[in-house]
């Protein structure tokens, strides 16, 4: 019995003072959380890109590919000095046609690596981007209007993402007009990288920004960022769990206290937090549980065994002399009667291709004969498929026509929101230990998703425990509207209750105790001698 005691004593002490540390923090996450159903963390998403884009045009363009990526190369060996004993990756490159201030521009290594921005028409690597290059880069995509440059930044607020790190120190700038969006142009490639309009950075602060914690991103505490998150995740975990075990005690499930209730608090915030904590508690903690799972901790989700190998499904190191040249592909653009805003390359089984991107061209391939394509043919991609896994077999193939619980598109402004996730497309299993799928879409061959059951627990602890992001219940708005609303409402009335609550105690613990003593009378003080 003593026993018991003491440890609903520990229980009770151990919610109270991670209540206090954490409560402001968890009302913070819900405030923010509420503000980010409706509107994220800036972004350029590639439809807002392409439509700022003008059409490319096969007059006086281009070089040949394979020119340009060899000054790319050579401009970046003098950045970036090879690491001793390891041959340069090149085969990872991403190559790009597209356009800067009307410009055509090649650029190289976009892909997780430093790009190099190379001029189409005379090969010529662009080594700077000066303010009045990132003025009429800005003016250009803002179609025309006019552009006010502001400073240059290294990381601000809303240019946080490491997507952006090669990229930096970023030119910004303003654009006159009444979305008031400020325009982030890239000092490696004079392109504009991010946008964030006057609604997003307003409520940002109080959404994307709060709900990550960016406050603590940038500075000095910039390298313990990801820990601190965590660790605050952890705290709020146990804090919910301690107090969803508090409340069923003190509930009174039969009869009720001398107050009337079934709760035993007076004070109006304890009682608040209490019957919030009963109606919510199991959603408050596994809605901790989730962003704490966002973070993957300790590595948990990663995969242990074999991982695929993209290098075997794109048939080889990236070759600029096998794929087609950016000339011939918008000749064969132009002779359909079509023109592309944007070109990229890639390659499977060994094929080099160039898919156009633009409103009518976006699924037009060209491959390094020169032929138009409109779908890569399925024998090609699933040969590719069959090395993406070494040592393991394709044991299932599924045919998607619509989207499913691991497979589904997010509107744009949420965290998944940017993703491509087109129809119809094909998932393969495998039966490697790690029970590798991928999703290829067939007309591009593709590689749109890959995930082991590691990355499938996470989808299920993180994204729809945090989101409740079913396809099902994403169609079912505004019902999933007024569910996420309601539980946002929940938990702002728990943790809100919580912070009145631990404030008052922490006023109280504060306050200095009167120290009462046994009573004295007066007739005490006098000496023995002296009374009558």
């Amino acid at each position: 019995m003593a026993s018991a005691n003491r440890f609903k004593r520990g229980l009770y002490l151990a919610h109270r003072w991670l209540g206090i540390l954490m409560a402001l923090v968890m009302l913070a996450w819900f405030v923010s959380g509420v503000v980010m159903l409706y509107v994220g963390y800036p972004r350029l998403t590639s439809a807002e890109r392409l439509a700022a884009l003008p059409p490319l045009s096969p007059q006086d363009c281009c070089v040949p590919l394979s020119q340009a990526v060899i000054a790319a190369r050579a401009y970046r060996a003098t950045l970036t000095p090879p690491i001793p004993g390891r041959r340069p990756a090149a085969g990872d490159e991403a190559w790009r046609l597209t356009s800067v201030a009307g410009r055509p521009i090649l650029v190289v290594g976009d892909g997780g690596r430093q790009p190099v921005a190379v001029d189409a028409r005379s090969a010529t690597v662009i080594t700077g981007v000066s303010r009045e290059d990132a003025r009429r880069a800005a003016r250009h995509f803002a179609q025309g209007a006019p552009v006010r440059w502001l400073q240059q930044v290294q990381e601000d607020a809303w240019t946080h993402s490491r997507a952006l790190d090669g990229h930096r120190p970023l030119h910004l700038l303003a654009v006159e007009e009444p979305q008031a969006r400020w325009l982030y142009v890239s000092s490696r490639t004079g392109e504009v990288v991010r946008d964030a309009n006057l609604t997003e950075r307003s409520w940002g602060w109080i959404g994307a920004w709060l709900h990550w914690l960016y406050p603590l991103r940038g500075g000095a505490l910039d390298v313990w960022w990801a820990d601190i998150v965590i660790g605050l995740a952890l705290a709020g975990a146990v804090a919910s769990l301690s107090g969803l075990v508090l409340g069923l005690w003190r509930w009174r499930f039969r009869g009720r206290y001398r107050n009337g209730r079934r709760t035993p608090y007076a004070d109006r915030a304890a009682r608040w937090h209490h019957v919030a904590g009963m109606l919510g508690g199991v959603l408050c903690l596994t809605w901790v549980l989730s962003g704490l799972f966002s973070m993957n901790p300790w590595k948990i989700f990663d995969a242990d065994g074999p991982r695929p190998d993209r290098m075997a499904y794109a048939g080889g190191a990236a070759d600029p002399a096998q794929a087609p040249d950016p000339s011939l592909v918008l000749q064969r653009l132009a002779a359909q009667g079509l023109a592309a805003r944007e070109i990229s390359w890639h390659r499977v089984g060994g094929q080099g291709l160039a898919q156009a991107h633009g409103p009518s061209a976006s699924h037009l391939f060209v491959d390094a004969d020169a032929r138009a394509l409109q779908a890569l043919p399925s024998a090609h991609w699933r040969a590719a498929a069959a090395a993406l896994m070494p040592g393991a077999r394709i044991v299932q193939e599924d045919r998607l026509e619509r989207y499913d619980a691991y497979y589904y598109e997010r509107v744009p402004h949420t965290m998944t929101g940017a993703r491509e996730r087109p129809l119809p497309v094909w998932r393969l299993r495998w039966d490697d230990p790690g029970a590798t799928w991928a999703v290829i879409d067939p007309r591009t061959g593709i590689l749109l998703q890959v995930s082991d059951r590691h990355g499938r627990a996470s989808r299920w602890l993180f994204a729809f425990l945090h989101s409740f992001d079913l396809p099902v219940l994403l169609a079912s708005r505004p019902a999933w509207d007024l569910w996420m609303l309601s539980f946002g409402l929940a938990g702002i009335v728990l943790t809100g209750a919580a912070v009145v609550t631990g404030s008052r105690r922490l006023r109280r613990t504060g306050r200095p105790r009167r120290r009462r003593g046994p009573i004295v009378s007066l007739s005490s003080t006098i000496p023995a001698a002296e009374r009558p």
